[in-house]
């Protein structure tokens, strides 16, 4: 038996996905720009994937721009507002200190450009506030951005509430929902987003294709130059069959969202409760707000690398953190922002379910972690001085 558990990383293309992808490289592979009948019709195809997208997030397929991915989607929604915000006298952001790397990363860009930014602290459940956000917004506030679902620890977000901050504020409101497209409800009228970010691979779609959300009005600054595809805002010619294949593959993700829930649910409290039994384990984040599929756990004593290659051996494959910085020696930024400290996060798991995993895997996986985490601490000095006190036990 071999068990896939690293479904934040990366998940299977579905069947639906590659039956919409496989028309588009052999029947309808021409260009969508082209004024001939057969690049209209793949004009079409491209429009009917826009408009999937649109009717799942509620909003208007004029709002919705393909992109490579969820990074270039993060990295054009930053440097939209903010050049937006830079027009308007405004050059404060805000965020958090737990985004993916693709937002940080931007932000400390948009630092050296002349941007004031605040990352907000993280609470030990994992869990920003409005109350937090709407307590740093400055008068030259241009933009808040606050993922939707953490991509490492899985806690959610009060997305609704820290949008009608903002909204009141007249401040632009950005998430990243790469972790949550295709897994939770998202209306973005509702919950007063102006700036959203997706990947289609996160949700059994292809990799390379993104989407970007920006409300009607707020103009977009190109981060790539070319062509006047999308509207102009995102040149290169579109990945058509890409685009078919994560519009399917969002359809049915979002027809089948509940029923996934409902099944996953009580396969990772199944995997919380047997792993928090190991002594000096902790989970990371609130343990019912957070992904359905999300398990994330310390483990004092161990390294997380040797934990995964020791768990890969018997079948199991899993991740210490973001699949993005998984050939990083240094300890997650997200656990070290929780609190962790840097001996704890290290010893990090995350495992993330799909509706592909069984409860047969689940036993596997209990029975497994607790036989590799014993061995390593059975061989670990650190271990070793814990257990006779001269050093105290930090979880």
């Amino acid at each position: 038996m071999y068990v896939y558990a690293d479904n934040a990383a990366t998940t299977a293309l579905s069947k639906t996905a590659l039956e919409a992808m496989m028309p588009c490289f052999q029947e309808e592979y021409a260009n969508p720009s082209s004024l001939h009948t057969p690049g209209q019709r793949a004009a079409e195809k491209l429009a009917q994937a826009r408009e999937i997208f649109a009717r799942h997030l509620h909003a208007d397929p004029r709002e919705i721009t393909f992109t490579s991915g969820g990074s270039e989607a993060d990295t054009q929604a930053l440097r939209s507002a903010a050049a937006l915000g830079a027009r308007q006298g405004k050059r404060h952001i805000i965020s958090t200190r737990f985004e993916h790397h693709a937002v940080l990363h931007t932000l400390a860009a948009l630092e050296k450009e002349g941007f004031a930014v605040t990352l907000l602290d993280i609470p030990p459940d994992g869990v920003v506030t409005a109350t937090a956000v709407r307590e740093a917004l400055r008068p030259d506030t241009c933009l808040v951005s606050v993922m939707f679902a953490n991509n490492e620890i899985g806690t959610i977000q009060p997305i609704e509430q820290i949008g009608r901050v903002c909204r009141e504020a007249g401040v632009l409101f950005h998430t990243d929902a790469v972790q949550a497209a295709g897994h939770l409800p998202i209306d973005v009228e509702e919950m007063q987003i102006d700036l959203l970010s997706l990947s289609a691979h996160k949700f059994h779609g292809p990799k390379g294709v993104g989407v970007l959300y920006a409300r009607r009005g707020i103009p977009l600054v190109n981060v790539i130059y070319g062509g006047a595809q999308e509207r102009g805002q995102r040149p290169g010619t579109e990945n058509l069959p890409g685009i078919c294949g994560a519009a399917a593959a969002f359809d049915e993700a979002c027809a089948n969202m509940e029923a996934e829930r409902a099944y996953l649910t009580p396969l990772r409290d199944r995997l919380i409760a047997g792993l928090t039994a190991i002594p000096h384990t902790a989970l990371n984040g609130d343990p019912v707000r957070r992904l359905p599929g999300n398990v994330s756990v310390c483990f004092e004593g161990i390294e997380g690398e040797s934990l995964l290659l020791l768990l890969d051996d018997r079948g199991i494959a899993a991740s210490s953190g973001s699949a993005c910085t998984s050939g990083s020696l240094d300890p997650s930024h997200v656990l070290l922002a929780l609190g962790r400290p840097h001996e704890v996060a290290h010893g990090s798991l995350r495992l993330t379910l799909s509706g592909d995993n069984t409860p047969e895997q689940i036993e596997h996986i209990l029975r497994a972690v607790p036989e590799v985490v014993a061995y390593l601490r059975g061989m670990s000095p650190v271990w070793d001085e814990l257990e006779r006190g001269q050093r105290p036990h930090l979880i």
